[in-house]
């Protein structure tokens, strides 16, 4: 019996072991579990919804879930997501989609290249007129064609005129009485020399050339005929001499004209015609001669407008040497002015002009867009000069700017320009109810 109890007592002391064992090591389990334990995940945070736009990008909201004609539920727009109210997002895909392209505005040269068309004339400078201040017949023709060539002192005709025979023998009787006089007295020798010097002066207003006279004196006889020397080098532009014919003082007989130096008649738009200058260099293309480059400068800018064409006539001035140019021959011109100071200027594709004022979409980052007005100057060669609303440096849309219009309606953010955007009905507001106060819209 003692024995049985002594195993009983010893049974009962290892349970009693065991147990407490088993509780020291489960609260040192429960320690070292509570160190290691991951910190508790902190609950999201709702994101406010502004309203709710239609799927299908309708300028229709609604401040409550809902859905279109189609069963299509309308997108949730949150506060994060807002933006400016004169501001356009659109999604990085939907950029990507459009082929939207920016471009920096930039400081540059505005150089313009300035083209016109106009015809080769005659250089008025350069031509001459053969008329006699005498009345007489024409003896021989030397030039008997229009368009003939002629160079300066070449014999043109021979004329008669009693006239002209009548004051060479005054002439030669004076000369000679004052030679044979020598001796005579002092009155006699004024007398002669005064006959003389009034038919010498006489022959003189008569174009008679110095040349002719010492002829005169040295053959000491008159001659029936004078010969008409051309005054130019040229070309007969009109012949009215024919051989045998009787011509009165002051009556044209021969029109020479020197093509040497040639006129350029170019019309320039009126709009252009403040970028031309007198002296300015211009490069010259002719139908006739392709590949053939002249250059000329600008010697005249008449000081009329040609009323059917709105254009100014500007005059260049080119050499002629070898007579390739002629009158009535076409030609295109071309001239660069530059405008001296470098301005700010983005391409003229950036600009969405309304007729009332001109807007260029501004990125201000990835996606997001300002519509911006500015004030514009002059253009040249694809580049508009921004006076007003713009920095350098900031980057303007070029390209797909008007499918930007049309994918986030622009317009409604035009219409926070004031009372010369357009009209409040434009903005997206739902038919059904009027939501809280919308600062922006999204495109997808």
């Amino acid at each position: 019996m003692k024995r049985s109890g002594l195993w009983v007592a010893l049974l009962l002391a290892g349970v009693a072991a065991a147990a407490g064992g088993g509780y020291w090591w489960g609260m040192q389990q429960v320690g070292h579990s509570s160190v290691e334990m991951p910190a508790a995940i902190t609950a999201p945070v709702e994101r406010k919804i502004l309203y709710y736009r239609n799927p299908m990008g309708l300028p229709d909201t609604s401040p409550v879930p809902k859905q279109d004609s189609m069963g299509m539920d309308y997108t949730p727009v949150y506060a994060d997501e807002a933006v400016s109210n004169n501001q356009v997002k659109i999604s990085t895909d939907k950029v990507q989609k459009l082929g939207v392209k920016t471009e920096q505005a930039q400081l540059r040269k505005m150089v313009n290249t300035i083209r016109a068309v106009g015809q080769f004339q005659f250089n008025e400078q350069r031509l001459s007129t053969v008329t006699t201040k005498f009345e007489g017949y024409i003896e021989k023709l030397h030039v008997n064609a229009t368009g003939q060539p002629v160079r300066r002192g070449q014999p043109l005709m021979e004329v008669y005129s009693p006239e002209l025979v009548s004051a060479q023998e005054e002439y030669l009787i004076a000369w000679n009485g004052k030679q044979s006089m020598s001796n005579g007295t002092p009155e006699s020798l004024v007398g002669i020399g005064q006959l003389a010097e009034s038919a010498l002066k006489r022959l003189r207003n008569w174009d008679i050339s110095d040349a002719q006279l010492q002829r005169l004196k040295k053959d000491g006889k008159a001659t029936r005929t004078l010969t008409m020397y051309s005054p130019a080098n040229g070309v007969v532009l009109e012949k009215a001499a024919v051989e045998g014919m009787r011509f009165m003082p002051g009556e044209p007989l021969f029109k020479i004209a020197d093509l040497s130096k040639i006129w350029l008649l170019a019309d320039v738009f009126e709009q252009d015609i403040a970028l031309v200058h007198v002296g300015q260099t211009v490069n010259i293309t002719v139908n006739a001669y392709p590949g053939k480059e002249l250059r000329g400068k600008i010697d005249y800018i008449y000081p009329t407008v040609t009323p059917e064409t709105r254009t100014v006539k500007v005059r260049v001035v080119l050499t002629n040497p070898d007579g390739l140019l002629k009158p009535d021959m076409y030609a295109s011109i071309q001239l660069m002015s530059d405008h001296g100071a470098s301005v700010l200027a983005v391409p003229d594709s950036a600009v969405i002009d309304s007729g009332i004022r001109q807007i260029v979409l501004v990125q201000l980052r990835e996606g997001l867009y300002e519509p911006r007005e500015v004030k514009l100057g002059m253009r040249s060669d694809g580049y508009i000069e921004v006076t007003e609303g713009l920095s350098e440096g900031e980057n303007v849309v070029v390209r797909a700017n008007f499918l930007i219009d049309s994918e986030s309606n622009l317009k409604a953010a035009l219409s926070s320009f004031g009372d010369n955007g357009l009209p409040e009905s434009s903005l997206p507001i739902s038919a059904e109810t009027n939501p809280a106060p919308i600062t922006g819209h999204e495109g997808h």
